[in-house]
């Protein structure tokens, strides 16, 4: 049997946090929490669970995730964030793993929740993502604020079954003011590596996003929010790079 470590970063997510403890409960042998100095109920809430909790000032996406690896006692990881919780299947199949760990990293689906519905096409489904790991394989990587596992090369994966539940935006008004957030770091991080973009780009990258996201990728099949999610890529792209333009402008190399 394969013992593991369920690791969270957290940064106020009362709303969300008890869920996700809850539904890996059955299969964790220890769940660290690393919080960012959280000011809502997070950490009363992860101390009612038995949750090792650790409070580290925000470092960053990708190297608060890898400072969590730091954290966990045992080899192999499941990576979790607040707003996920694994699916009674998915559960299953990570219980059939620990009995019989074969593999580096598996990875699975990931269905998202919009404003209460589930989206099952558009960018966002199948979201592959790998999270149940030996983290001497492996570790986040990325631009921020957009990471992603890596493993290292000639690392061994299997696929699971079962969803990862993700639990995203309640509203509209929310999501604009996360494409607020997240494109002003994407832009400043794709500065800081030198890319430019011309004010073409601004029209370009927008527009074939949402033609991909809404008919190659059957957004039109999720309705009214598969709709605005593609009109919300769009404009999320829109803005992460008509603010590298504005950076290019204001500060030519």
């Amino acid at each position: 049997m394969t013992f593991l470590s369920v690791v969270i970063i957290t940064l106020n997510e009362e709303t969300n946090i008890e869920r996700c403890i809850l539904s890996v409960l059955e299969i964790a042998d220890e769940i660290v929490v690393l919080d960012s100095l959280s000011t809502d109920r997070t950490k009363e809430i992860c101390l009612r669970h038995g949750v090792r909790f650790i409070e580290q000032p925000f470092l960053g996406y990708i190297e608060q995730k890898n400072k969590a690896l730091e954290f966990a006692k045992y080899q192999h990881v499941l990576a979790m964030d607040a707003d996920e919780a694994l699916s009674e299947e998915l559960k299953e199949s990570i219980k059939h793993v620990k009995e019989n760990w074969k593999d580096d990293g598996y990875y699975f689906n990931r269905l998202t929740s919009y404003c209460g519905k589930w989206i099952r096409h558009t960018d966002w489904y199948p979201d592959r993502k790998l999270r149940l790991f030996d983290k001497t394989k492996g570790k986040w990587k990325g631009v921020n604020p957009h990471d992603a596992l890596k493993l290292i090369p000639h690392s061994s994966q299997s696929f699971l079954n079962g969803d990862l539940y993700h639990y995203s935006y309640p509203s509209i008004t929310h999501h604009i003011e996360v494409i607020q957030n997240f494109s002003t770091i994407s832009a400043r991080e794709m500065y800081k590596l030198g890319i430019r973009a011309r004010w073409p780009s601004v029209i370009l990258h927008p527009t074939v996003k949402f033609l991909k996201c809404y008919f190659l990728k059957l957004g039109f099949l999720d309705g009214y929010y598969g709709f605005v999610i593609c009109v919300m890529t769009s404009f999320s792209t829109f803005m992460k790079y008509v603010k590298l333009h504005e950076l290019n402008r204001n500060h030519p190399s």
